[in-house]
């Protein structure tokens, strides 16, 4: 007897399915090539440079770990090193926080979508624009913020002229535009929380206070940790609005790393040591990511 025909049973093979490879890498390609250009070679040409001594006007010397050396030696650069630090800790604080609160409130009163465009509205804004903006508005003599502060009984603030407000002040004007962008990154991981724990907190009699500290915040552990280290790594970076506003001043108050490598390589023409800075600030924001990574347990969550 004769076993059934393919056609008969259904179990006709189908056709493997077409090969998208190399359609993949036609997509993949320009991006790759811009990250190759843009990002990894200017990367791999800096480490280079930093063992040397280069200034444009001859080839570049190698020196070995000379510039290493200086740089360790440098009080110049321990100070830019240190007032970093004093900005990211504040701009950190400050947007954190107000984030957190404005997440909070336009997920609990409104979520209306003409408000998320107005609180993103200042993360439009360039650095350099906002800078400007909050240089006339704190100016110390014609300044609309020193009539407020006159108006209300205080007296006028060097905000931007004395060595202990220049910081601070930095810290705020950033704050105030990167704010909006961190609120909604926080608002959008609210929206994950499923309102079913939220009524089991309620029946089990947790007040507002308890509820936020004790669901709220565990359960958006991994959305304030990805803006945790978006936003430090991005004031280790802070430049535009040091440039704009301050210059460094007063007295190497506010010279950030960043503004301290630019003036070597572009005010001085001492590429190879300021690359070797580069590597260093390179290393540290590799390092500050890594521990907020496992500190912070970015890659968990407590809604499995």
């Amino acid at each position: 007897m004769s076993s059934p025909s393919p056609a008969r049973t259904g179990s006709t093979p189908r056709p493997a399915p077409p090969d998208d490879t190399k359609l993949a890498l036609l997509f993949i390609a320009p991006a790759a090539l811009g990250f190759l250009v843009f990002l990894v070679w200017p990367t791999v040409r800096g480490i280079y440079l930093s063992f040397t001594r280069f200034n444009l006007l001859r080839p570049a010397e190698f020196v070995g770990v000379d510039n290493y050396t200086r740089m360790f030696a440098d009080p110049v650069f321990w100070n830019a090193l240190w007032v970093t630090l004093q900005y990211v800790v504040l701009n950190i604080g400050f947007q954190t926080i107000l984030a957190l609160v404005i997440a909070v409130m336009m997920q609990r009163l409104t979520q209306s979508t003409w408000l998320r465009g107005l609180i993103l509205t200042p993360y439009l804004v360039s650095n350099v624009v906002a800078a400007m903006l909050f240089l006339w508005i704190l100016d110390y003599q014609l300044g609309f913020g020193q009539v407020v502060l006159e108006s209300i009984g205080l007296e006028r603030i060097p905000f931007l002229g004395s060595a202990d407000w220049a910081i601070p002040t930095i810290a705020f004007i950033n704050t105030w535009r990167h704010v909006g962008y961190t609120a909604l990154l926080i608002f959008a991981g609210l929206q994950t929380i499923p309102e079913t724990v939220y009524e089991a907190a309620r029946m089990d009699g947790s007040s507002e206070v308890s509820t936020f500290l004790r669901i709220t915040v565990p359960l958006l552990r991994p959305i304030l940790a990805l803006g945790l280290i978006i936003t430090v790594v991005g004031s280790f970076q802070v430049f535009d609005t040091v440039a704009v506003a301050t210059q460094g001043g007063p007295v190497n108050a506010t010279r950030v790393l960043q503004f301290y490598i630019y003036d070597l390589a572009f005010g001085r023409f001492q590429f190879g040591y300021a690359s070797a800075l580069s590597v260093a600030l390179l290393l540290v924001l590799m390092a500050v990511t890594f521990v907020q990574y496992r500190l912070t347990r970015a890659d968990s969550t407590d809604l499995d």
